[in-house]
């Protein structure tokens, strides 16, 4: 990651969360999906929160992101992508997702998520294609994506 030589360098790390990063993932996720895009809580937190593989993304040892995945009928989904504001346009979220795909176990299953249409270029340029219609999902416009291998 560039940094600016009058600045301290940064440190971007990207791991696997354990059971009590969970309280922290949930806060980020409540920051962007439920305070800044209006998303009802009943909707964010789901019953695959202690199945799915959770990521964390700290930018200086401050947690900044967050994303899981989980194994389904359908494949692998990548899902609960999330950075804060403050710390967007820094190449975090990309981070986030080449370390998804690195963890996915490599079964030759399908990789798939569901993209905000604000997000689809962004999932474009990371190697998913749109398939199928947009579709609303918490009130918000999705796009279907899948890997091209």
């Amino acid at each position: 990651m560039k940094t600016n030589p009058n600045e301290a360098p940064t440190a971007l790390l990207i791991r696997a969360a354990e059971e009590t990063d969970l309280p922290t993932i949930f806060d980020i996720r409540k920051q962007v999906f439920v305070l800044e895009q209006g998303v009802d809580p009943e909707e964010e937190y789901d019953e695959f929160e202690t199945s799915a593989v959770h990521l964390i993304a700290l930018w200086n040892q401050k947690a900044v992101g967050t994303a899981r995945f989980r194994s389904t009928e359908k494949g692998w989904k990548i899902e609960r992508m999330a950075v804060l504001a403050n710390f967007r346009k820094l190449g975090i979220g990309r981070s986030m997702l080449q370390e998804a795909l690195l963890l996915l176990p490599k079964d030759g299953r399908k990789v798939y998520l569901h993209a905000q249409e604000h997000a689809l270029g962004f999932y474009e340029s990371t190697g998913f294609s749109p398939t199928g219609n947009r579709f609303f999902e918490a009130n918000i416009p999705h796009f279907l994506c899948e890997l091209i291998r």
